[in-house]
C-alpha cells in the first residue's frame, strides 16, 4: 500500500514541478519552429506514457496486494495482449520520430540564397570566416595553419584571398536573412550551440558539417561548446549579435581579409628584424 502511494505522489509530484518549473526553454530567436514543435510533441509522449504507466503500477501494487488465501493466476503468455502493447509502443515511437525527420530534414535543406559563414573551433575558442567578394570561401586545411595563417587557408587557392577572417569569438549575422553555417574544427570533437536559434552541430576534425538558420529577432546571443573538449571547454564561449542587414554589411566591410592580414604580418615581421639589426649594430661596429 505505502509503495502505491509514493508512486501516485510521484507522479503527482512531477506534473506540479512541470507546471511552475522556471526552467522552460529560452525565446525562439530563429526560424526553426519546428525544432521546438518536435520536442513538444516528445515531451507530451512521454509524459502521457509516464502518468499511465506509473498510475497503473500503483493500481497494480494496490488491487494485487498479497492477501491470504489468493494465489495468483498463472499466465505466461498472452498473444493479444503482446499485439496491443506493440502497436502502442509503435505509434509512440512513430508520433516522437516523425516530427524530428521532418526538422531534420529541413535543417539540413539550405535555401539556395543563403550567405555562408564558418565557424572554426579549437581548444578552446572560435573564429569566424565569410568569403569576400567573389562569395566562395577559399580551401582550407589544418596543415596550413601556421601564427600568420591561424584558419589554415590554402595558399594556392586564389578565392581565399578576400575571405574575411574574424579571429575573435564575437560575430555577427543579419536579421531575417538566412544563413548556412559550415563548421570546422582544428583539433578535437566541439558542438557549435545557440540555445535561442535551436541550432546545434557537432564540429569533426577533418570534415565539414552544416546546417542552416535564419536569426529573426534582433539582440545579442550567446555561443557554447556543447561537447566536452578538455579542462577549458566552460571558457569555450562566445556571442553572436543580430542585427539589421545595412548594420551588418557596414561592420563586415570593416574586417580585415587574408590579403591584408598576410600583409600586416609581413610589416611586423620586417620591423621586428629591422629593430634585432639596430639592437646589435653598435657592437658589430
Amino acid at each position: 500500500m505505502a509503495v502505491a502511494v509514493i508512486i501516485a505522489l510521484l507522479v503527482l509530484g512531477s506534473i506540479i514541478f512541470h507546471l511552475v518549473s522556471p526552467w522552460w526553454q529560452t525565446p525562439l530567436a530563429s526560424n526553426w519552429g519546428s525544432i521546438d514543435t518536435a520536442l513538444h510533441v516528445t515531451l507530451w509522449i512521454c509524459a502521457i506514457a509516464f502518468v499511465a504507466l506509473n498510475l497503473f503500477l500503483a493500481w497494480a501494487i494496490y488491487r494485487y496486494r498479497h492477501r491470504p488465501g489468493i494465489v495468483a493466476h498463472y499466465e505466461p503468455e498472452n498473444a493479444r495482449l503482446e499485439k496491443r502493447l506493440t502497436l502502442w509502443t509503435g505509434i509512440g515511437i512513430a508520433g516522437m520520430l516523425a516530427p524530428g525527420l521532418i526538422a531534420w530534414h529541413e535543417y539540413v535543406t539550405v535555401p539556395a540564397n543563403a550567405s555562408l559563414v564558418e565557424a572554426t573551433g579549437q581548444q578552446w575558442q572560435w573564429g569566424f570566416r565569410f568569403p569576400g567578394r567573389d562569395g566562395v570561401l577559399g580551401a582550407a586545411n589544418v596543415r596550413h595553419i601556421t601564427p600568420e595563417n591561424p584558419f589554415g587557408l590554402s595558399p594556392r587557392d586564389p578565392h581565399g584571398r578576400d575571405d574575411i577572417l574574424i579571429e575573435s569569438a564575437d560575430v555577427r549575422l543579419p536579421v531575417d536573412r538566412p544563413v548556412k553555417m559550415l563548421l570546422r574544427s582544428k583539433d578535437v570533437l566541439h558542438d557549435f550551440y545557440v540555445p535561442q536559434f535551436r541550432a546545434k552541430m557537432d564540429l569533426v576534425p577533418g570534415i565539414v558539417t552544416y546546417f542552416w538558420v535564419t536569426p529573426t529577432k534582433r539582440g545579442t546571443y550567446e555561443i557554447l561548446c556543447a561537447e566536452l573538449c578538455g579542462t577549458g571547454h566552460h571558457m569555450m564561449r562566445g556571442t553572436v549579435t543580430v542585427v539589421s542587414g545595412a548594420e551588418f554589411d557596414a561592420w563586415l566591410a570593416e574586417q580585415p581579409t587574408y590579403t591584408e592580414l598576410l600583409a600586416d604580418a609581413r610589416d611586423r615581421a620586417t620591423r621586428l628584424a629591422g629593430a634585432d639589426i639596430s639592437a646589435v649594430a653598435p657592437e658589430g661596429r
